[in-house]
């Protein structure tokens, strides 16, 4: 089978990008898209939670604000400086991470589990394990199933100020799809080329197995974010 690596991955326009392609200076300027409230109906007022690929803190802020104790993570140490309000941050890979401590619940939310690459995937879900304490949950956010089938080059949408443009979409083997999305914001236009497996529900419910991770309830009706707990 062929391995898809984030080496694919690329992106274009002002300002930096961190190493899937993401632009800094969009993402800092991007508001919460409804997914804080998913998380904060999972979790009561008080719980520690431990944000994978927090970014520049899209998601951070209302979570912050809606009772929890955020520990945020990313791999970009520009990203991590945009983050607000101050809240404890590390910079790492999420694959490679290791705190010695646990939290109440672990987040990892923007599709990351739907990365096309196998090996990469069950690390992170090994890293989302070895920070879950007892009794906690993962809350996991993954592509909904026939996403691949119904995009179509040129096709967009809009959330606030921002718009979204389909570039080009190629399926690839074994469910990957390699796709170029533009995005258009104050002027500006950016691009981010990235790989992702579409990961259809059963499959996604054997790789958190393998990581020792089985899913409680689906919390969308779309099912497209999952509540897991530990079974070893």
């Amino acid at each position: 089978m062929t391995s898809f690596t984030r080496d694919g991955h690329s992106g274009t326009g002002p300002g930096d990008f961190t190493p899937d392609g993401c632009s800094v200076e969009l993402y800092s300027q991007l508001s919460g898209n409804g997914e804080t409230d998913i998380v904060l109906a999972a979790l009561p007022p008080g719980a520690t939670l431990l944000e994978l690929g927090s970014g520049a803190g899209r998601m951070t802020r209302p979570l912050v604000a809606g009772g929890l104790r955020v520990t945020a993570v990313d791999e970009s140490e520009e990203m991590l400086a945009r983050v607000r309000p101050a809240v404890p941050t590390v910079h790492a890979a999420i694959e490679d991470l290791d705190l010695a401590r646990q939290f109440d619940a672990v987040l990892l939310a923007s599709f990351l589990v739907n990365t096309a690459d196998d090996a990469h995937r069950a690390r992170l879900l090994r890293t989302c394990g070895r920070h879950t304490a007892p009794g906690g949950h993962v809350l996991l956010q993954r592509q909904r199933d026939g996403l691949h089938d119904s995009l179509r080059a040129g096709s967009s949408w809009s959330r606030g100020e921002l718009t979204v443009t389909v570039v080009s979409i190629e399926p690839l083997d074994g469910g990957v799809a390699r796709t170029c999305l533009a995005y258009e914001l104050g002027g500006r236009r950016w691009t981010q080329t990235f790989h992702s497996h579409e990961l259809p529900e059963p499959r996604f419910e054997e790789d958190l197995a393998e990581a020792g991770l089985a899913v409680d309830a689906y919390l969308t009706d779309d099912r497209t974010w999952a509540q897991a707990r530990l079974v070893r």
